[in-house]
Formats: structure tokens, sequence, C-alpha cells
């Protein structure tokens, strides 16, 4: 491109900088990944192992209470005393006797060796011996009201019952069952059933009786708490049919448990599921780890790793800054000046110490910055010069016509002997003039120009009295800011000149601050005149147009340009003739003398 960098332009110091941060960045991020990697995979697996090691502890604390209760039923079992009382057929006082000193002891020998709730059932085959219970209230929980008891029934009681009928044949000091019977669903218990044998002859145990010791769940499954684990998981006891028997964690009551044959898919999308089969019982332990919670180490992982390749990142970034800087200093000082000189700034130096090839280069650019500078100066001197002087000649033109005309008005005031107006009309000039000297200041606050405005139309309301109605609309967030003077009086003095139609006209003035971006003063001077003829709107702004009523107008626009810029000036509303115009001027909201973007500001420097 013309005066500009070409397209594709790709500078020495970013090609050096980008080259020493691929070939050390690209290798430490991929070093980064694979370290990641394999630390997230590890750690994972380490989670993995300290889970299972945690069930397994579970597991060695629900088979240590599954032994404690058998080691009750060995207490029974294994009896060779009760189980002679248990065959005697004697009755009377023998029968008595036996229950006294042999069965009871016995039962609560069992009972009471261990500190846990639990009720002890005893179905004996021998009807010579009475049975002993407690009566309770229907759906009573009795293993609630008393921890730890026992009870002796016939054995004839359960014989037709499915579960009795399903007990797999006697083994020596094996055949035993954890069920659900009776109301243990109702309560959350569970059973554990075994035979009382005689076991004189091993093999034909004969049976004698059957012990069922029933317990809570939550007493033979305490240590089962996800809690253990981490949090958010759950843990399940599932019987072989897929039945909840216990559950522990978030939202057990809510999410459905694994099938027993379930993949980690099936359990829910995302999850570890370990299933651990429990010593002892037909059930399963399952554990069920949500995956946000198993990766909130490998989180950590990753964050860690990030924190350092970040860290490295920086580091090298840090080094190929200070190694391409080392390269691109100097020859960043010569683009500089460059650049300088092309946006037309001929006073920005090299500053250089040195005697080598550099520092000819930087003396040659500092030379020929000055030469160029003094050059361009003494150009801008003559332009501004040229430019004040029409500045001057634009105001100058204004101020001799209406005073001309005001002067006029005095004397026919004067000669009619209308000395109050005239007086009023005099007081009002040296108002208007006393504002338009404003020590020659050619930049004024906003409500001088109203105020400088409104001694005009006084003088000419003394002049044309009730023909002339003015109304007001001015911006209370006006003061403080500043304006050109007299933008407002030759539209006023256009207005009262070529817009009368009959013998009234109304005049509105106004001013309005629109904020934004580049906030505006728009001033409006508007009548309800005759308009202006089509086309005549664009004559005005043209230097071939109407000198007359084109000058004032074309006055105060060049003005408006000349200090604010081009985008700023007048522009005239006006319909067909007798709908009245209005003009609207706009310029650059601004509390000081010149905005910082002025054109006068500029070249002032």
């Amino acid at each position: 491109m013309k005066g500009g960098r070409q397209r594709g332009f790709i500078p020495l110091g970013l090609k050096l900088f980008a080259s020493y941060v691929l070939l050390t960045m690209v290798p430490l991020a991929l070093l980064g990944w694979i370290a990641n990697s394999i630390m997230v995979g590890s750690v994972r697996s380490q989670t993995e192992n300290n889970i299972r090691g945690t069930l397994r502890q579970m597991e060695d604390n629900v088979r240590y209470r599954i032994d404690d209760t058998v080691r009750i039923t060995d207490m029974l079992y294994q009896d060779s005393m009760l189980v002679r009382a248990l065959k005697s057929k004697e009755e009377g006082w023998a029968n008595y006797d036996a229950t006294k000193k042999v069965l009871l002891p016995k039962f609560w020998e069992a009972i009471n060796s261990t500190d846990r709730s639990m009720r002890m059932s005893v179905y004996i085959k021998n009807e010579v011996y009475n049975e002993i219970y407690d009566l309770s209230k229907d759906g009573e929980d009795i293993l609630k009201s008393n921890n730890r008891s026992f009870e002796i029934l016939h054995l004839s009681r359960i014989q037709k019952e499915e579960w009795y009928k399903s007990l797999p044949k006697e083994q020596y000091d094996v055949t035993m069952k954890w069920v659900q019977i009776g109301d243990d669903a109702k309560f959350g218990r569970i059973s554990l059933i075994r035979r009382i044998v005689d076991t004189y002859t091993p093999s034909d145990l004969k049976e004698l009786g059957l012990v069922r010791i029933s317990v809570y769940f939550n007493d033979l499954f305490d240590s089962v708490d996800a809690k253990k684990i981490m949090p958010g998981s759950r843990l399940y006891i599932v019987d072989e049919d897929g039945k909840v028997l216990h559950a522990s964690g978030r939202d057990v009551d809510k999410v459905q448990a694994p099938a027993p044959a379930a993949g980690a898919e099936e359990a829910g999308k995302g999850s570890l599921v370990i299933r651990e089969p429990l010593p002892g019982l037909q059930y399963s332990l399952i554990a069920v780890i949500p995956e946000e919670v198993l990766q909130a180490d490998a989180r950590k992982i990753t964050w860690l790793t990030v924190l350092v390749c970040g860290i490295s990142m920086v580091a090298i970034i840090g080094v190929a800054l200070f190694v391409t800087r080392a390269f691109t200093k100097r020859i960043g000082k010569v683009i500089s000046v460059l650049q300088s000189f092309r946006r037309g700034d001929y006073r920005r130096r090299i500053q250089y110490k040195g005697q080598d090839e550099y520092s000819m280069i930087a003396d040659a650019l500092n030379e020929l910055g000055a030469q160029t500078d003094n050059l361009i100066q003494e150009v801008y001197l003559t332009k501004l010069r040229k430019k004040e002087a029409e500045l001057e000649t634009l105001q100058a033109q204004i101020n001799p016509h209406f005073l001309y005309n005001t002067l006029s008005s005095i004397s026919r005031l004067a000669k009619f002997g209308e000395v109050d107006k005239q007086h009023q009309m005099i007081m009002n000039l040296a108002r208007f003039y006393r504002m338009s000297l404003n020590d020659g200041k050619t930049i004024i606050p906003a409500a001088d120009e109203l105020d400088q405005i409104q001694a005009y139309l006084a003088i000419q309301q003394v002049k044309y009295g009730d023909r002339v109605e003015v109304s007001y609309q001015w911006d209370e967030r006006l003061p403080g800011y500043m304006t050109i003077k007299l933008i407002l009086q030759p539209f006023v003095e256009n207005a009262l000149e070529h817009a009368w139609k009959g013998d009234r006209i109304r005049i509105s003035i106004s001013a309005e601050l629109r904020p934004g971006i580049h906030p505006v003063i728009e001033f409006k001077v508007a009548d309800d005149g005759i308009g202006m003829p089509e086309g005549l709107a664009e004559e005005l702004f043209r230097e071939t147009g109407r000198s007359r009523q084109g000058y004032g107008i074309r006055n105060v626009h060049e003005r408006i340009r000349l200090y604010y810029g081009e985008s700023y000036g007048i522009s005239i509303e006006t319909g067909l003739e007798g709908q009245g115009t209005a003009i609207r001027i706009r310029i650059p909201a601004r509390r000081s003398l010149d905005a910082p973007d002025s054109p006068l500001r500029k070249r002032h420097g």
C-alpha cells in the first residue's frame, strides 16, 4: 500500500520472538500434557485402590458382625449338655429342672455374650418343654423395646413355612442361612437360621431344633457408610435379585441401585461402580462413585500442571522478550522515528550513544528531521497567519451591518421623540457590544451567547414592538460549556429581514446538550415565516450564491468549521414556501476554550 506497510509485512522482532517461543513452548506444552496424563491416571488408579481398600475394611467389619452372630449359634450348636436336654422326654419335675438349669441359662449365656441388639428364637422339636415367649401388640417391634431377648417355641410352628422347607440338607457345622422371614422386612431386620442337631452319629445328624437370630440391617451393616469413601458417593447392599437391603450416601432414595450385572454405564453415566460380594451372605456390596468425585484430585493435578506450565511459559516469554529486545531495540528506534516522520512529527530524535554504523544512521535521521521540520514550520506559519486574518475578517463583517441598522433605528426614535424606547435600545446595544467584544475573546460560554441574542432581540423588539414574538428553550446543563460567539445573531437577523409572512413573526431559539461518545450542542433558530424557495438553502452555502442573504450563513458556517472541523456546522430545514424555516447549528460539547481535536488547537500544537 502506498505510504504504508506492504501486505503480509511481518516485523523482524515478531519473527524472532515467534521462533523462540514456538521452539520452547511446543515441547513444554507437549511435556506438560504427557506428564498430566500420567499423573492423572496414577491419581485415578490410586483413588480406586483407596476406595477398594475402604470397601474391604467395610467387608471385614460386616464379616466380624456375621462371625459374631455365628459364634452365638456355635455356643448352642456345639453344646452337648443342651443336646441331651433337648433329647430328654422326661416330664414333670425333670422337665422343669432341665428348663431352669440348662435351657434358660444356656440361652441367656448366648444372648448376653454380645452387646449388640438381637432377638433369638429357639424352635425345639421336643414339645415336652413348654413355650416361653413375650406377648406383644400387633405391629410392635419387640426387638426395639427389648434389645436383647430370646423366646422358646415349638418347631411345629414353622414346619409348614416355605423358608423352613427350603433349608438345605444339614452338613455338620456348615449349614446355616441368612434370610428375611416373618416381620424382618417390615422392621428392617435379617435373620440367621441354623439347626440344632444331635451330633452323636455324624453320618446321621438328627434335627432337635432351630435357632433364629434376628438383627437389624443397621447393626449388621453399621460400617457401610458412604462418607468413609468420598463425598457424593453411594453404597448399596443388594441381594441376589437386586433388591436394595441397605443404602448410604447422597440421593440414595432418588437414584436406583445398579442391576446385579450392570456396569458403570448402567449405574449412571460417568460413574465408577465397584461390586464386592459379602462373605457368608448371598449379598453384594456395591459402591457408586460419580465421575466428578473421582476427577476432584485429577482436576487438582491438572490445575497444578497448568500452573507450572503457565509459570514456565511466562518465564519463557520473558526471556524471549529480553532476547528479542536485544536484537530489535536499535531497529525499533529507527522505525519509530520514521513512523513519526510519516505522521508529520519531525521533532522526534534518536538518542543513541555509540561509535558504530548505527550512530551514523541516527545522526543522519536526526539531521533530516530537523531540516524538514524547519521547512514545515515556515510553511505552516504562513498559512496560519492567513487563516487567522480570514477569521478576523469574517467576524468583523457581522458587527458593522448590525450597528448600522441599530443606529438607524435609534435615529428614527430620536426623530419621533420616543425617548424611553431610544434609551432602552441604547442600553441593549451597549449590552450587546459589551458581550460581543468580550475582552477580544472568540470563544465564550454558551450562556453568554444566549444573553447576547437576548440583548439583540430586545433591540429588535423595541423596533418592531408586538409584531415580533420570541420564545427560548435553553438546556439547564449548558452552563460551563463553551461556544464561538455570534453564531445565533445572523440567523435571527436574516429571519427579521426576509421571513415575514404578513405583519407578524414568531421566532423560537433553543439549545440542547446531546450526550454520547462525542457529545454535541445543538442550537436551533426557527421561525414561522414564509420559508425558502426551492434550492435556496443549498445555494446559500455556495460562494456564488446570493451574497446578501447567504453572507451571514456562510460566515457562521465557515467559522464553526474553522474552529471545530469539517464534522460540524449548519443545516437548514425548510418546506414549501409559507411553512417557516429552522436553522440547526451543531458544535462539539466542550468545557475548555478549544476542543482537543480542534483544528486551531492542533495547529498551535
